[in-house]
C-alpha cells in the first residue's frame, strides 16, 4: 500500500528512500527487492502459509521494510516481490518510528466494525488510486517473524493498511474494489502503458 494522498510532499522523502537510508546506516545492507507490477499472476493468487520461523525469514521481513521504504509504502505484502508467501509488512510511519514496524505471517481478520471510504494505491498499481471502502477498525490476528501467536487492533490508516495487505495474501488487489467503470479504465490505461513498454 502507499502513502496517503493527504501527507505534506515535504514529508514523504523521509518516509521513503531517506528511511530507508537510515535503517540501513544501522543494520547490515538490505536487499531490495523490485516491486511485482499489476499484470503478473502471482498477484492473483493465494499465497502459501507461513510454515517455517526462522533467521531467513527473520532477514526476509527485514528486505520487504527496506523495499517498501525505497518504494514508499507503508506496507507490502510478499506476492507483491513474487513470492507466494502469507506474509506482510506494515509500517504507517513510513520509517519515521522503528516500533511502529509489524511483521505479519499467517494473518487474519477476527473483528472489524464501522465504514470509510478513502483514496488507497498500491505499489504494484504505480500511479492509480481509487476509493476504497474499509473498515474503520479492525482487529487482526498473526504471528510475528518469530512465529508468536499476536492479535492487533488498527484503526483508519493502520486498520487500511492490514485489509490492504491481507488482500494481497488473498490474491485480491485494492482495483477489485473499485466499480466496474473505474477499474476498466484503470485496465485499458494499463494495457496501453504496458504497449508503450512502460509497465
Amino acid at each position: 500500500m502507499t502513502t496517503m494522498p493527504d501527507k505534506s510532499t515535504s514529508s514523504e522523502p523521509a518516509s521513503g528512500p531517506a528511511a530507508a537510508e537510515t535503517q540501513q546506516a544501522t543494520s547490515p545492507a538490505r536487499k531490495i527487492y523490485p516491486i511485482v507490477k499489476y499484470g503478473d499472476p502471482i498477484l492473483e493468487k493465494p499465497g502459501a502459509p507461513v510454515k517455517t520461523f526462522d533467521a531467513k525469514l527473520e532477514e526476509l521481513a527485514e528486505d520487504m521494510f527496506a523495499s517498501m521504504y525505497a518504494a514508499q509504502g507503508v506496507g507490502l505484502a510478499a506476492p507483491q516481490i513474487g513470492l507466494s508467501l502469507r506474509l506482510a509488512v506494515v509500517d504507517v510511519t513510513g520509517g519515521k518510528n522503528p516500533e511502529a514496524k509489524i511483521v505479519l505471517a499467517n494473518p487474519e481478520v477476527i473483528h472489524a466494525e464501522g465504514e470509510v471510504r478513502e483514496e488507497e494505491g498500491c505499489l504494484s498499481v504505480p500511479g492509480f488510486r481509487g476509493y476504497v471502502m474499509r473498515p474503520q477498525f479492525v482487529t487482526i490476528k498473526a504471528q510475528n517473524a518469530k512465529g508468536e501467536s499476536f492479535e492487533i487492533r488498527g484503526e483508519n490508516l493502520l486498520a487500511r493498511a492490514f485489509c490492504h495487505e491481507i488482500d494481497h495474501l488473498n490474491g485480491i488487489l485494492f482495483l477489485q474494489h473499485l466499480s466496474m467503470l473505474k477499474r476498466d479504465l484503470i485496465r485499458r490505461k494499463i494495457k496501453k502503458l504496458r504497449k508503450q513498454g512502460e509497465w
